[in-house]
């Protein structure tokens, strides 16, 4: 007879074996999760078996209404990639077998993109969280935006699996405070608090009292529970269930390298394999008799998810078309918003908004010509979800289309009446000074999906936030990270605010566009290039002073072939000699980026004066011009 035990030790015999035919790899953690994982995924709830909680489909891993699971502790990616098998995602076990190898599904840290069921590439701990943070507001947002009294079609849950480690990280502040802050009831964590680290025992250097903390960020907290008693983990997520206004920890007490004799509850369980007399030892105290990479029939039988995943999508297929009758527009946008797609007259909307640039040729700061862009982008793209890191004022990344974000007493989207009159919530969130927080829970708003979600702070302070951008370009997501102050030009703050070394650090990041543009023309290309991209994020570097406007002689009725598709190419020439008198060949080429721009004419102007002929190419984007063909 299957029971939640033998289901959790399918887990481990599938952790120990795939990390000791690699050779390499994390045992203890999977293993010790494991009865936390029969809780959470198990499907059935016969007998003996706990209701799984978690509403999925294996046969469809972007069913958009699916609850999302995160393994913020990555290097027990074994766990997932081990549910995953198990319950029929299209991961074969020969993907178990190929476990850390290259060009394998199942990576040594889950990746997104690449193993089906996979929702987030996690490894820097703590921006699982930070993730999970950013995927339960986006479905709150969406819910609110367009569920009716009738018809909840936006209705889902996000779970994070989270360590010692995560919870170590200044990251785990950022995220929690803000799920708390904004009543994020449908987000539940599972703490696997087993008090150990690669150094050992935690106690010498993890004293925190992580209940009390987790309170006092107004999150519910349940436990500490049994984490190895599946019914009592099982009950404990029932409850997170009915909060209406609070997250929920639940912590979940556990020993890492569950059954194993010797190596159970120590560091040795950690990062390493258990070893063949380790593991025969194990199987032996779990009476696990099965041969490696085998699952009994019956074991199989009891976690195959997907006929459960099919009824219930079924049931929400159902619920839509319903929804789509009674509200027709509604449901065709909410579409359109889930595939990612932008509206049929955004183009437009982008040619517009760069002739007017041209045709105005204000002398702005770079910030400035952003929020300007922001203006006509926001109002033509209802996806775009806003923010700053408590420089909102600084950062101009706010509209009138987009007031800030609040939630009332009851933790609902406060709603406002926009321009029309409509009642709408807000799409400008006060992160508050937390740059990494704020990166990681847009990366975790793109992967939800419905949202284009951008942030800003000082360019200097992306210091902070480096990692999450890195992640973003991992994941192709598309967001944009407004980074304003871009250079000396700062002033009175002195160094620690002036970017020096911040743009050719961006710029070694593989997979992320850098936009320093140098006017309003250039900056309104740029922010139409990074949300006509899905497969990169994007960094703008803006300026803090005001910069001339460079003319572009655009052409109204084609505005193509008078500029707008050069700059998007991320480098044009600006200037030719003859616009400085002289009619001759180009015997130099200045190249500059942003505020030098204007410096790079004021040279082109004094060295024609010398009889130097100089051409000035603005370079807005490197990374852009570098992926052209030769």
């Amino acid at each position: 007879m299957t029971t939640p035990q033998t289901m959790a030790n399918a887990i481990r015999a599938l952790a120990m074996d795939a990390v000791q035919q690699a050779n390499s790899g994390h045992p203890g953690a999977p293993m010790g999760m494991a009865d936390m994982a029969v809780a959470l995924w198990g499907p059935k709830g016969e007998g003996d078996l706990p209701a799984g909680h978690l509403k999925h489909n294996p046969r469809n891993p972007h069913w958009f209404d699916r609850d999302r699971f995160v393994l913020s502790n990555g290097h027990a990616s074994m766990l997932l990639y081990s549910l995953l098998n198990l319950t029929g995602y299209d991961l074969p076990m020969k993907e178990l077998k190929n476990f850390r190898q290259l060009h394998s599904k199942t990576a040594g840290h889950p990746e997104h993109g690449v193993t089906p069921g996979v929702e987030t590439t996690t490894g820097p701990l703590g921006q699982g969280l930070a993730n999970a943070v950013g995927m339960a507001l986006a479905e709150k947002l969406l819910a609110s935006e367009f569920n009716r009294a009738d018809h909840a079609v936006v209705d889902h849950r996000t779970y994070v699996f989270l360590g010692d480690g995560c919870l170590m990280e200044g990251i785990s502040h950022e995220a929690a405070a803000l799920a708390g802050a904004w009543k994020l009831n449908k987000l539940v964590a599972l703490y696997d608090d087993n008090g150990i680290s690669i150094d050992g025992q935690v106690a010498p250097w993890f004293i925190d009292n992580t209940a009390l903390r987790f309170v006092a960020y107004g999150w519910n907290v349940v436990g500490p529970i049994d984490g190895h008693d599946a019914a009592e983990v099982s009950k404990a997520i029932a409850e997170a269930r009915t909060q209406s206004q609070s997250p929920t920890l639940i912590i979940c007490k556990t020993r890492i390298g569950q059954g194993s004799p010797n190596r159970g509850n120590t560091a040795k369980a950690h990062g390493e394999p258990l070893g063949a007399d380790e593991i025969a030892l194990t199987r032996e105290a779990l009476g696990w008799t099965e041969p490696p990479f085998v699952i009994p029939s019956d074991v199989s039988a009891a976690w195959d998810t997907k006929a459960n995943g099919k009824a219930a999508e079924s049931a929400w297929d159902q619920r839509f078309a319903a929804y789509k009758a009674a509200y027709p527009e509604l449901a065709k946008e909410l579409q359109r918003r889930m595939k990612g797609a932008l509206p049929r007259n955004f183009a437009q909307t982008v040619v517009d908004t760069v002739i007017a640039a041209d045709q105005k040729a204000e002398t702005v700061a770079s910030r400035k010509a952003s929020q300007i862009a922001l203006e006509a982008f926001t109002a033509a793209l209802p996806e775009m979800l806003g923010g700053s890191a408590d420089l909102t004022g600084s950062n101009l990344t706010n509209t009138k289309s987009t007031p800030s974000l609040r939630f009332d007493l009851d933790g609902k989207v406060a709603l406002s009446a926009d321009n029309n009159g409509n009642m709408v919530g807000g799409r400008h969130i006060n992160y508050g000074v937390r740059e990494f927080g704020m990166a990681a829970i847009m990366n975790g708003v793109a992967l939800h999906g419905g949202f284009i979600p951008y942030g800003g702070t000082f360019l200097t302070f992306s210091d902070y936030s480096r990692n999450a951008v890195r992640m973003a370009a991992l994941m192709k997501l598309r967001v944009v990270h407004v980074f304003t102050h871009d250079s000396i030009g700062l002033g009175e703050d002195g160094p620690t605010h002036q970017s020096i070394e911040h743009a050719a650090s961006l710029r070694l990041i593989p997979n992320l566009d850098v936009w320093r543009p140098a006017d309003t023309a250039e900056t309104a290309v740029a922010w139409a290039v990074a949300l006509e991209n899905t497969t990169r994020p994007t960094a703008m570097l803006l300026s803090r002073q005001g910069i001339s406007y460079a003319p572009k002689g655009m052409c109204p009725a084609a505005p193509d072939a008078a500029g707008l598709d050069a700059i998007s190419k991320g480098a044009y020439v600006l200037a030719e000699p003859t616009e400085v008198g002289l009619r001759k060949k180009a015997q130099a080429v200045i190249i500059a980026t942003g505020s030098e721009v204007q410096l790079a004419l004021k040279a082109q102007e004094l060295l024609a004066t010398r009889k130097i002929a100089v051409r000035v190419v603005s370079m807005p984007s490197t990374t852009t011009f570098d992926r052209q063909s030769p």
